[in-house]
């Protein structure tokens, strides 16, 4: 059985070598990426049992990132390539204050291939947690939606938990196309993950605390709002949690942020610990991956963050 498993498109990320509007940038590093991908690597580096459900181009980078994926301990077994479908690819712009843009390559992707048809319901029910995002229903609006709302209806009738992030990318839909496609899903989510400015699309309010009240209302368990340098506000079982900051050594790429908060948060469910726990230790690796350049590399090992929290003693020599 799997911890957790996802569903979702993954890119050859072009990493710039340089820092700086991207007409000026003339190399760049080959690296992977793609949102709930990212997530996939950050519960497995923590130690939890992940798998992934995709389809790649049955071309070179495709075969890399199938290696790539594999390597980070990840069940590819939902993995399938697909000719006449080329990987996707996206170039990051990365500006001198770690802040940047991100230019997307993937109209055709091999996970127009993948349907509710070819959806493996046993894969899904053998989890604990399926965890979804609004970036794959994105990529394909006339069908992933669809296609997310019955993973999530397999999910939901085998006690699977139902894990969401909205990560809106407004490159890829709308904001008015999100909206109706994503809070028609809400009132099956167990565990919300959000930013307050996607929350703010979502409910029409910024207010942390006022976000949190829309989602009671709806009925969502777990509530979790992200909000970078100001740390996290989580809600459950009647009690709110505000948990502090933790400051990163250096910020140089803010990409994956909130992928490893989204992972460390489902590692401390999954190990039921408290809320103040658990999002302590969400930002912890949050702050943790900002000090990395990449779109996973900053992804930490559990060991890693128990040291960086003071849980474990570094022994360097």
């Amino acid at each position: 059985m799997n911890d957790i498993i996802t569903i979702g498109d993954a890119m050859i990320s072009f990493n710039p070598c340089s820092k700086g509007p991207l007409r000026h940038v003339a190399s760049f590093d080959r690296k992977v990426g793609g949102a709930e991908l990212n997530v996939a690597i950050g519960c497995s580096r923590l130690g939890l049992k992940t798998g992934w459900i995709s389809r790649l181009g049955n071309d070179e980078f495709g075969r890399y990132i199938y290696n790539f994926v594999r390597g980070e301990g990840i069940d590819v077994s939902q993995v399938k390539f697909e000719d006449d479908y080329p990987t996707s690819v996206h170039f990051k712009e990365i500006l001198e204050d770690g802040s940047g843009r991100t230019f997307y390559y993937r109209l055709n992707s091999p996970t127009t291939t993948l349907t509710k048809e070819t959806l493996d319901a046993e894969y899904i029910k053998q989890a604990k947690v399926l965890h979804i995002t609004g970036v794959f229903q994105a990529v394909d609006k006339e069908k992933n939606v669809d296609l997310i709302k019955h993973a999530i209806k397999i999910a939901k009738e085998n006690g699977v938990i139902v894990s969401f992030d909205p990560n809106i990318r407004l490159k890829l839909w709308s904001k008015e196309e999100a909206k109706e496609a994503l809070v028609d899903i809400l009132p099956l989510v167990d565990i919300f993950l959000t930013s307050v400015e996607e929350a703010e699309l979502l409910f029409g309010v910024s207010d942390p605390f006022e976000i949190v009240e829309r989602c009671k209302v709806i009925g969502i368990p777990y509530i979790a709002i992200k909000q970078g340098e100001k740390g996290s506000i989580g809600y459950h079982g009647g009690k709110y949690i505000v948990a502090p900051p933790i400051p990163p050594k250096k910020v140089v790429d803010t990409v994956g942020a909130g992928d490893g908060f989204d992972a460390a948060f489902l590692y401390g469910y999954l190990n039921k610990w408290s809320l103040e726990q658990t999002l302590r230790f969400a930002n912890t690796v949050g702050s943790m991956v900002v000090s990395v350049s990449g779109d996973n590399e900053g992804l930490p090992y559990i060991d890693e963050v128990l040291i960086q929290m003071g849980a474990k003693e570094l022994i360097e020599r």
